[in-house]
């Protein structure tokens, strides 16, 4: 199966814009063969801490948000599954708190699954509520994936709990300021457990910094796939233990495509 990691600078608390934006992606990444799109963390309205919080009834998501169907649009007319993240209510979907979630949409546009990230870093803990440490799991085109958001990926056990679940895929949406965090940890991750590793991070200047992108895609092995640096993009890549080529053609323009083989 081919996937893609996909970023973007968002507009702060632009839900409709960003919302728009993902779509184009999820559209192009499509024409490029992918079947799965994954984004960023909190891409829906910019890793915005404090404004998040100060306008969190326009700002928290359902998976049926009007502002999201150009999203499930794109998803139905590209037939392709997509990985949005932003601020959800309560572990899922209970009353309680705001939450950093991660919806999955089918290619039908309908919710395959919604992941709440487990472990919060820093002013994180006081604004938004840890998910589960169950869940994220879902099974695409016979694959299983793992979710996992940001700071999750800084605990080796994640992975290696999607690694002992039976994942083969295990997809990273994230907001980094840090190149060698990219670089580095995803190829660990992959390479330890034996996994093929997606990250979508954020890219631009948002209340926390500036996110670095240098979004990726990672084998089995630890050796890079797919790889863009700043700005708009899409990494592309072919996952699954039983992958043929990717199809023939010159590179789209900020598109980096790979291949996993194992």
């Amino acid at each position: 199966m081919i996937v893609a990691a996909a970023q973007f600078p968002p507009v702060a608390l632009d839900i409709e814009a960003n919302a728009a934006r993902t779509a184009e992606l999820i559209t192009e990444a499509a024409g490029r063969g992918a079947e799965l799109v994954v984004f960023a963390e909190l891409g829906l309205t910019g890793y915005e801490l404090d404004a998040i919080p100060a306008d969190s009834e326009r700002c928290v998501l359902a998976p049926d948000d009007p502002r999201l169907a150009p999203v499930r649009d794109a998803c139905r007319a590209a037939g392709v599954a997509a990985v949005i993240n932003g601020p959800g209510r309560g572990p899922s979907g209970t009353a309680d708190g705001m939450t950093i979630t991660t919806f999955v949409y089918g290619p039908d546009g309908a919710l395959l699954t919604r992941y709440d990230k487990h472990h919060l870093h820093g002013r994180e803990n006081g604004l938004f509520t840890a998910g589960p440490t169950a869940g994220g799991r879902f099974t695409f085109r016979g694959l299983e994936f793992a979710l996992a958001t940001c700071y999750d990926n800084a605990f080796p056990e994640v992975a290696e709990q999607a690694a002992a679940d039976g994942c083969h895929v295990y997809l990273a949406s994230a907001f980094h300021d840090s190149m060698e965090t990219c670089t580095q940890r995803y190829a660990a991750r992959a390479r330890d457990n034996g996994l093929d590793v997606l990250l979508a991070n954020g890219t631009g200047p948002m209340s926390e910094g500036t996110g670095c992108g240098h979004s990726g895609i990672w084998a089995a092995d630890g050796a890079c796939l797919a790889h863009i640096s700043d700005g708009t993009g899409l990494a592309v890549a072919e996952v699954g233990r039983s992958a043929g080529p990717l199809p023939e053609g010159p590179e789209a323009a900020g598109t980096s495509v790979g291949r996993i083989t194992g």
